[in-house]
């Protein structure tokens, strides 16, 4: 992913709020889809609301941050250590799956290659690639069969920068950039080819979308749009050609936002605010979009980082994406020998608990209408079909009362979701379009208890 840490830090506020901000697109167009079509296209990931992303490469045995090749400067030859010792020996995609189901997810997204080159697949056009290693098979297949063997959908993510490609032209993100201005980079990509490195490009992602099979995602990181600090953009990648390559093959497939195509007003099919607070994602609520979070703060496996998110932080960002109309896809950093760490687990335990109870409020869910108001304390999602709207108790009622503003009339039955029981409800004595909610005294064994609401 984009974030690392200490270094330019202006420049890479400027990149996050490039990819982060709400996003207006162009009215040129690369196809001819109608809305309704693209409406049906996406109908499952809408429904899904909640999936899994996997970042996994060589950078999981320094454990310390998947941009640590260009934070520390290394060259091929000083990175080559960790391809010689990858072997994941208890890599186990058919575990990584089931706790991905566990946890309520509904689809997944895998780093077939991250900014390091290292390819998770075997491509006929590299040998820097896992089927190379110690592990000597081909591990994006047996990631695809685990997880389309749960009924999860399957997606890639794929890397436009690559730090190992001799033809990749270094910029203010490679490894190797200089500290010197034009005229550095100038004599540092004197013999590389960005011509040849869009074919290999297009051909890597080519093999991607025909040897596997169905692919129902495809996610490119990064554009940075800003040719001033040196970066690259849509006409490095050639993506305006690429995304029709991407079509012809996978007609079906969703492509996320960052191949720089906002002047066209089908470059991407949706957005992706990355790392950005609960509180920020109503700023998203009218477009079609998917927050990326990490359970820490490092995608890669990050051995020593200790600033994870809580269970109630998780969920927050669950449900507060959900009602505000958007898709939540967390993120887990295996470890070097395959595994999802104790930390990583705990996490997806605790989600797993709380969905087999509630996810009748995340899946088909979206934002409520606006004549619903969140009562004090809660956040609010609404599956229209069912005509049920669902409160979140984030602070439960002390006085064993919830007042619903503005509801009379329009709420037939009430009951915690968890276990269906019924919550008793009336009009208020003292406001007269308000209903009042009888709430047992115990709060329920939940982090956020649910109450579902059957509306007239």
């Amino acid at each position: 992913m984009l974030r690392k840490p200490h270094a330019r830090k202006v420049q890479l506020m400027l990149i996050s709020l490039l990819l982060t901000a709400s996003i207006t697109y162009g009215q040129k167009s690369i196809s001819n889809e109608t809305p309704d079509h693209k409406t049906k296209r996406m109908e499952w990931w809408t429904d899904a609301r909640f999936g899994m992303f996997i970042h996994w490469g060589l950078y999981a045995l320094p454990s310390r941050h998947e941009w640590m090749k260009s934070n520390e400067h290394l060259t091929n030859e000083q990175y080559q250590k960790y391809f010689d010792a990858f072997n994941p020996d208890q890599f186990n995609p058919k575990a990584w799956a089931k706790q991905a189901k566990a946890a309520g997810m509904k689809y997944a997204v895998l780093t077939t290659k991250h900014h390091e080159g290292f390819c998770l697949f075997d491509s006929k056009y590299t040998d820097y690639k896992a089927t190379n290693t110690a592990a000597k098979r081909d591990l994006v297949k047996e990631y695809v069969d685990a997880f389309r063997a749960e009924g999860l959908k399957v997606g890639f993510y794929y890397s436009l920068l690559d730090w190992h490609n001799p033809d990749y032209e270094i910029d203010n993100w490679h490894p190797l950039k200089p500290t010197g201005g034009d005229t550095a980079f100038t004599r540092l990509n004197k013999n590389r080819d960005m011509a040849k490195y869009r074919q290999y490009l297009r051909n890597q992602v080519a093999e991607l979308l025909t040897n596997y099979g169905k692919i129902d995602i495809l996610w490119f990181d990064f554009s940075d749009g800003t040719k001033e600090i040196h970066g690259k953009s849509k006409g490095d990648w050639g993506s305006v050609e690429l995304i029709k390559l991407v079509r012809k093959l996978q007609p079906g497939i969703l492509i996320n936002n960052r191949l720089g195509l906002e002047e066209y007003k089908d470059g991407a099919d949706f957005v992706t605010p990355e790392q950005v607070s609960a509180s920020d994602l109503v700023k998203y609520k009218n477009q079609l979009w998917e927050t990326c979070q990490t359970f820490s703060g490092s995608w890669g496996y990050f051995r020593d980082e200790n600033t994870w998110k809580t269970n109630r932080q998780l969920l927050d960002l669950l449900i507060t994406s959900v009602s505000n109309g958007g898709n939540l896809i967390l993120n887990v950093g295996p470890t070097a020998r395959g595994e999802f760490d104790y930390r990583a687990t705990k996490a997806l335990d605790s989600l797993a608990l709380w969905m087999h109870a509630n996810n009748k409020a995340i899946y088909g869910c979206t934002s409520a209408p606006e004549v619903f108001k969140a009562p004090a304390d809660t956040k609010l999602t609404y599956n229209a079909a069912a005509k049920k709207l669902y409160v979140h108790l984030y602070k439960y009622p002390s006085d064993g009362v919830l007042s619903l503003p503005g509801y009379k009339n329009k709420v037939k039955y009430a009951q915690f979701l968890h276990d269906n029981s019924e919550l008793i409800c009336k009009q208020s004595g003292s406001i007269p379009n308000d209903l009042e909610l009888k709430i047992p005294a115990k709060k329920p064994l939940m982090e956020i208890p649910v109450i579902e609401l059957f509306l007239e």
